[in-house]
C-alpha cells in the first residue's frame, strides 16, 4: 500500500465493512436488510441497507456513501477555513440501530475519509469516526464492554489514543441544552492524520472491525428481557434525545443535508416511535430515574 491516500482502497474496504456488519446484523435478527442503492446529482452516491419492524431492530441503518463535490460545505470547513469552497470527496459507512427491547441500547458507529486538496493542488485527507452507545435502561455490564472493545481496537495504534477519544466522545455527543450525555459514550475522533496514511487507515480499520464484538454481545444478552408500556413508554421519551442530538448538534447529518445528499439516507438515523413531555422527571429511585445518575454522567467505565 502507498504512503499517498489511497481513495480506492478505503472505498474496498468500506463496501466490505458494510456487508460483513449486515451480515453479522441480519444473523441476529433473523431477517434480512433491504438493499436501496441511490445517485447524487452533484456526483457519486451510496449504498442504505434498511431494515424496519425486524425481530430485534424496530428500525436500523447500514449505510455506504461516496459523495463528491465542487465546493465544500460549511459543516465540513469550519474547522479548516482555508478549505472552504475547494472540491472534495468523501466517504464513509454510517449506522444507527434501534433495537425494540427497551433493555437493549440504540447504537452508533461511523467510519469516513475525506479528501480535498490545498490552494496549491497538494491533497489534504483525514479520517474521523467513532462508536457510542445509547442505552434505555443501564446496565454497568454492557457499558463496560462497549468501552473495552473501544480500547482493545485503539490499543495497537498508542496508550494515548483511547482516552483523548474518550474524552472526545463525551464532550462531542452532549446536549449542551439539556446539559446532559447523550448516552454512555465510546470514542470519537475527526482530522485524523498525523501518523500518516498507512497507520491513520489501520487504525480506522480497527475501529470499523471492532463494531461487531463491541456491540452484538450486548444486543444478543439484551433482546429477549421481559418489558411492559411502562419500559416502552420511557424508551420513547428517551429517543426525543437523540432526534434532539441529530438535528441540532450532529456534524455528519449537516454535512449530509448541506452538500445535497439523499435525505432518506441521512434521517434513517431517526427512531421510528419517539415522544416528548413539558419538564417530565422520573420518580426518585426507579430503574428510570438510575440512567440519569449512574449512566447518564461522564465516567470512566474501565476503572476497577
Amino acid at each position: 500500500m502507498s504512503s499517498s491516500p489511497s481513495p480506492t482502497a478505503v472505498k474496498a474496504y468500506l463496501l466490505d465493512l458494510q456487508e460483513r456488519i449486515v451480515q453479522a446484523l441480519a444473523a441476529l435478527d433473523g431477517q434480512p436488510f433491504a438493499r436501496d442503492a441511490w445517485q447524487r446529482p452533484e456526483g457519486g452516491g451510496g449504498i442504505s441497507r434498511v431494515i424496519e419492524e425486524g425481530n430485534v431492530f424496530e428500525r436500523g441503518g447500514v449505510n455506504f456513501s461516496h459523495v463528491q463535490g465542487a465546493a465544500l460545505p460549511p459543516s465540513a470547513a469550519a474547522g479548516r477555513p482555508e478549505l472552504g469552497g475547494r472540491p472534495w470527496e468523501a466517504m464513509g459507512v454510517s449506522l444507527v440501530l434501534h433495537p425494540r427491547n427497551p433493555h437493549a441500547p440504540t447504537v452508533h458507529m461511523n467510519v469516513r475519509f475525506f479528501m480535498t486538496t490545498a490552494a496549491d493542488g497538494a491533497p489534504v485527507w483525514w479520517f474521523g469516526g467513532g462508536m457510542d452507545l445509547t442505552p434505555y435502561y443501564g446496565y454497568a455490564e454492557d457499558a463496560r464492554h462497549f468501552h473495552q472493545r473501544c480500547r482493545a481496537a485503539l490499543e495497537p495504534f498508542g496508550a494515548e489514543l483511547h482516552p483523548r477519544f474518550k474524552q472526545w466522545c463525551d464532550e462531542y455527543f452532549y446536549l449542551k441544552h439539556r446539559q446532559e450525555p447523550r448516552g454512555v459514550g465510546g470514542i470519537f475522533f475527526d482530522d485524523f492524520n498525523a501518523p500518516g496514511f498507512e497507520a491513520s487507515f489501520a487504525m480506522l480499520r480497527s475501529v470499523g472491525d471492532g463494531f461487531i464484538d463491541a456491540y452484538l454481545p450486548i444486543a444478543a444478552r439484551r433482546k429477549d428481557s421481559a418489558y411492559g408500556e411502562r419500559e416502552r413508554d420511557f424508551q420513547a421519551y428517551r429517543r426525543g434525545r437523540y432526534v434532539e442530538f441529530n438535528l441540532v448538534f450532529d456534524r455528519g447529518t449537516l454535512f449530509g443535508l448541506q452538500s445535497g445528499g439523499r435525505t432518506e439516507a441521512i434521517l434513517m438515523s431517526m427512531p421510528p416511535v419517539v415522544k416528548w413531555r413539558y419538564n417530565w422527571a422520573p420518580e426518585a429511585g426507579s430503574p428510570e430515574a438510575a440512567l440519569y445518575t449512574d449512566f447518564l454522567v461522564h465516567r470512566d467505565w474501565l476503572a476497577a
